[in-house]
């Protein structure tokens, strides 16, 4: 239940961009199933904001304070390189996260910029939230062991 408190706390407006707002336009992808989420996005929102403004299902557990992984993404090539480099502390992070990639980020710490417009943002198939339980392990690997 708590992970489910925390999953859609954000600072973001709570609601996506209008058009007349300009919006950035890109898409999230599950890749559970594939599924792709078109969004509108404001410029300087998190990836994160973005998602819950989007009602786009990326965790975040610890509220954008850079104490969890639950916001993994996957970025295109294109997008990460023109990225600034992760800090110490996000990469100590994504250490942690479910099928980490060389492109992977964390969605709290990737804000928006027109550059990004028409990018697709993959999203893991399943997440490890040692913030809320100290021990959620995903279904996907338990089945594996």
């Amino acid at each position: 239940m708590l992970a489910q408190a925390v999953r859609y706390f954000s600072v973001g407006l709570g609601h996506p961009p209008s058009d007349t707002e300009n919006p950035v336009r890109f898409n999230f992808v599950y890749t559970r199933d594939s599924q792709s989420i078109p969004v509108l996005a404001r410029e300087g929102e998190t990836l994160l904001e973005v998602a819950h403004n989007n009602h786009v299902d990326l965790e975040g557990a610890c509220a954008q304070s850079l104490a969890c992984s639950t916001c993994h993404v996957v970025l295109e090539e294109r997008i990460y390189d023109g990225l600034e480099p992760a800090v110490e502390e996000e990469e100590d992070l994504l250490d942690l996260a479910y099928g980490l990639t060389l492109t992977s980020r964390l969605g709290c710490q990737i804000k928006v910029t027109r550059a990004m417009e028409g990018m697709t943002v993959k999203l893991p198939s399943a997440t490890r939230n040692f913030y809320v339980d100290k021990s959620k392990v995903p279904s996907i690997e338990r089945s594996h062991k």
